[in-house]
C-alpha cells in the first residue's frame, strides 16, 4: 500500500491534487480543507494516503494530517458511506469537530454534510459514536506495544530505502514516543534530508 507521498505540488483541481514524486505524477483526491492548505505549485509537500482498489480501478486519497486520514478510514467503514461522502464530511468539519459531533450524537449537524441525509447521519452516529469517547485521539493507540511496533516498522522502512542502522538510530533519536509509524517515518526522513 502507498502510505504517503513526499513530492512537489504539480497542480490541483476542485477535488484533487497532483503530486510529482520523482517524475511520476499522482492524482490524489482530497478534502476541500486539505486542498486549501496545500503549498503553492512547485513547493514540497508530504501527503498521507489511502489507496482504494476496486474492480473498476484504483483511487488514491490524500490527507495533510494523520487525524484526517484515520477519520476518513473510520467513516468509510459505515454502510452507505464511500470515499466521496467521507471527503465531503472532512471538507465540512475539521477532524476534531466531526469526532465531537459524532460523540455528542448531533444528527442535525452531521446531516448538514453534502450527500448525507438523516438516515445516513443516524447510521454514522450509531456505528461510530463509541469510537470518539476521547475525541479524535480515540483513533490512535497509546500503549507501549503499539509504539514499539510503529518504531520497528519505521526502522524497517528506512532500511529498505538504503539508510544505515546508524543513520536510522540517529534520525529517530528524539522522535515522539507515541507517534504512529507514518509520523515516525516522516520525522526521520525530514532529519535525514536536512
Amino acid at each position: 500500500m502507498i502510505a504517503f507521498l513526499d513530492g512537489v505540488v504539480a497542480g490541483k483541481t476542485f477535488a484533487s491534487a497532483l503530486v510529482n514524486v520523482g517524475g511520476v505524477g499522482f492524482e490524489v483526491g482530497m478534502s476541500g480543507s486539505s486542498l486549501s492548505k496545500l503549498p503553492p505549485v512547485g513547493e514540497r509537500v508530504v501527503v498521507h494516503t489511502f489507496l482504494q482498489v476496486r474492480d473498476d480501478g484504483m483511487s488514491l486519497f490524500g490527507f495533510l494530517s494523520l487525524e484526517e486520514k484515520a477519520l476518513f478510514e473510520k467513516l468509510i467503514t459505515v454502510s452507505g458511506v464511500g470515499p466521496k461522502v467521507a471527503l465531503a464530511a472532512l471538507s465540512s468539519y475539521s477532524p476534531d469537530q466531526l469526532a465531537d459531533l459524532i460523540a455528542m450524537q448531533d444528527v442535525a449537524a452531521v446531516q448538514r454534510i453534502p450527500g448525507i441525509g438523516k438516515k445516513t447521519a443516524s447510521r454514522i452516529i450509531l456505528e461510530l459514536k463509541g469510537s470518539f469517547d476521547h475525541g479524535i485521539d480515540s483513533l490512535f493507540a497509546h500503549d507501549g506495544a503499539s509504539a514499539n511496533k510503529a518504531l520497528e516498522g519505521a526502522k524497517e522502512a528506512l532500511l529498505s530505502m538504503g539508510f544505515t542502522t546508524a543513520e536510522i538510530d540517529l534520525s529517530l533519536k528524539d522522535a515522539p514516543d507515541d507517534a504512529a509509524e507514518t509520523a515516525l517515518l516522516q520525522y526521520a526522513l525530514k532529519k535525514l534530508g536536512s
